[in-house]
């Protein structure tokens, strides 16, 4: 697949997520009601919408990859940051595997930082930076369906305990 195709093809799917996951928190008010939930709906939020921005980004002049890169460097710190605070937030007991593996998201947000400040080091993938950026991106929004699944099936035991979802 053509680099420009890939990354027009998943900003577009990371910006209709963003609108899906939208019409989920409005059907969730009780996520909002309590900090834990509101961070970890929003952590999600981010998982779509950072890789639909560095997608964007990385459409706008394949052959200035200044732009890219500064892009992607944001993006990873602002994912790494958010993700780091998210790791001590979420100690629901009965997480599923994908957060329990929240800790991957670092993982691949620090790759998506070193490519775009040491762009080489994609030659050990035999790939191009942005290539190897795309892997990354994709198993970003792995991620964050499977975080998106778990969130929303966790039980609401508001209803009979008086307490957050997502902060037990």
């Amino acid at each position: 697949m053509d680099l420009a195709a890939f990354y027009s093809l998943m900003a577009v799917t990371c910006f209709t997520l963003v609108g899906l996951w939208w019409t989920v928190i409005e059907r969730h008010p009780e996520w909002k009601a309590h900090r834990v939930g509101r961070r970890l709906a929003g952590g999600v939020y981010l998982s779509f919408l950072l890789p639909g921005l560095m997608s964007t980004f990385a459409q706008v002049d394949a052959g200035n990859p200044f732009i890219w890169r500064t892009s992607f460097g944001i993006a990873a710190v602002v994912g790494l940051a958010n993700t780091w605070r998210l790791l001590g937030l979420d100690r629901t007991a009965a997480r599923g595997p994908f957060r329990r593996l929240r800790w991957l998201v670092v993982v691949i947000y620090g790759v998506i930082l070193a490519l775009a400040l040491v762009p080489g080091i994609a030659g050990v993938t035999g790939g191009t930076p942005l290539q190897a950026a795309s892997i990354a991106l994709i198993l970003l929004v792995v991620m964050a369906h499977g975080l998106a699944w778990e969130f929303m099936m966790e039980p609401d035991q508001s209803a009979t305990d008086g307490t957050s979802p997502t902060a037990t």
